[in-house]
């Protein structure tokens, strides 16, 4: 942003707030981001309610100790409600700025959630990349008929149809790798150009080429519906660029290109179908059609809460896996010295090497205990009983913070849900 003067100076409800230029570029607050972006100072106008360009300062009607409160934020990383302001008036000027719920603490967030379900209001984003003519409201519209669930009944319908395309496409590929399944492919195969062919076998032939073919079909129906979901998708994005940064935008990308790759391939090299199936490639890509399954995400609140729990808990997860892994580092140098290491000659070789060790270690520390191998010295199943009880110990420390955090989204998530249908409903009877 260059509109001359070394500083900006943030006019919000009469109190002013001085801003480098590369401050407020890294502010984590949207508003002022794009308002850093703006090139002109029409596009100015449309971020903030005023400006002057003699002093560089930028005019926002609105509440100015709520803005302070989340400068507050921004310095300290906290964020709580204004003392004597009202929950949903201070949420609004969150959403303005560019805040979720997400960033205020625990205890502000039921405060939040319970007077919403109370008072049965709705807040969303301001849509402010749209513009007031009716073909941006129709895009945002589309929008979110194709990315909310929950925002109308079309919504819903289109989620209930995805969730059967998902559905079946699941069925269809665990179908494919059933016994059954290969052996009808290969006698199709097998009796194509097998001349002469005798009525049974003939109808039976022709009776499988159908259900195959059908298969087919069907399979080749809900990848066109999982690409035209994507590409509308796509097209309706405000941010295009941060559409494909999506993950579940990522996942879906992988699971439809997979079919369109072993398509080419099988027109390159022939309708020889043992020969795909004899490429390990187009196996590998045939499998990655499994991420269908992640695509329920969109559409289930169980999913939705394990997937927000494990971004708000990648912390703690890493945690644990250095657990893990500095225990196994231990257990195992120890179980390979103590049942290996002491007697090579007729020491156990299931601890010949500290690696091998390590697979003992983690069955041991998760107390699965397949049973395949053990320790049979006494010191190496003091050390086995060690082992057990440390992984425990170890497992159970960061797994109360991914409780509670579990606990907090599915309650943020269910709230946020609820909040949902009630307006579905009341937009359904008006």
């Amino acid at each position: 942003m260059k509109f001359g003067g070394s500083l900006c100076i943030l006019n919000v409800g009469g109190r002013r707030f001085s801003f480098s230029p590369e401050l407020m570029k890294d502010l984590p607050l949207s508003r002022l981001t794009r308002l850093h972006r703006c090139a002109s100072e029409r596009e100015v106008l449309e971020v903030c309610d005023d400006y002057d360009r003699d002093r560089n300062e930028f005019f926002f009607d609105r509440h100015s100790e709520a803005f302070s409160f989340i400068m507050l934020y921004v310095q300290h990383g906290k964020l709580r409600f204004v003392p004597h302001m009202c929950e949903l008036s201070f949420y609004n000027e969150m959403i303005y700025w560019g805040l979720e719920s997400s960033h205020l603490q625990v205890c502000c967030q039921r405060r939040l959630d319970d007077r919403m379900s109370d008072s049965s209001v709705h807040f969303s984003p301001e849509e402010e990349a749209r513009g007031p003519g009716n073909r941006s409201r129709w895009l945002e519209r589309m929008r979110r008929t194709f990315e909310e669930p929950t925002s109308s009944v079309a919504a819903q319908i289109l989620a209930s149809v995805s969730v059967v395309f998902v559905l079946v496409s699941m069925v269809l590929l665990c179908a494919s790798t059933l016994p059954d399944w290969k052996t009808a492919e290969s006698s199709v195969d097998a009796h194509r150009y097998e001349t002469p062919l005798t009525w049974p076998s003939l109808s039976l032939l022709a009776l499988t080429f159908l259900l195959l073919s059908s298969c087919r079909i069907i399979e080749a129906v809900c990848i066109g519906w999982f690409t035209a979901e994507c590409i509308v998708r796509f097209i309706v994005a405000r941010d295009k660029c941060e559409f494909v940064r999506r993950p579940l935008n990522i996942i879906d990308l992988l699971a439809i290109s997979p079919y369109y790759i072993s398509v080419t391939m099988s027109i390159l090299t022939g309708e020889n179908s043992q020969l795909q199936r004899a490429g390990v490639t187009l196996r590998v890509l045939r499998i990655m059609r499994i991420f269908w399954v992640i695509k329920l995400a969109r559409h289930f609140l169980g999913l939705q809460t394990l997937g927000l729990t494990l971004r708000r808990c990648y912390r703690e997860m890493v945690m644990l896996l250095v657990f893990i892994c500095v225990a196994m580092a231990i257990f195992s140098a120890l179980a390979q010295l103590l049942e290996h290491g002491l007697d090579l000659e007729s020491g156990n070789q299931d601890y010949a090497s500290i690696p091998a060790a390590c697979w003992w270690v983690i069955i041991s520390m998760t107390t699965v205990g397949y049973g395949d191998m053990y320790p049979i010295t006494v010191p190496g199943r003091v050390l086995g009983g060690l082992c057990v009880v440390s992984g425990i110990v170890l497992l159970a420390l960061p797994i109360t913070f991914i409780y509670h955090s579990f606990i907090q989204c599915y309650h943020e998530l269910k709230i946020r849900s609820a909040r949902c249908t009630r307006s579905l409903s009341v937009d359904f009877i008006n």
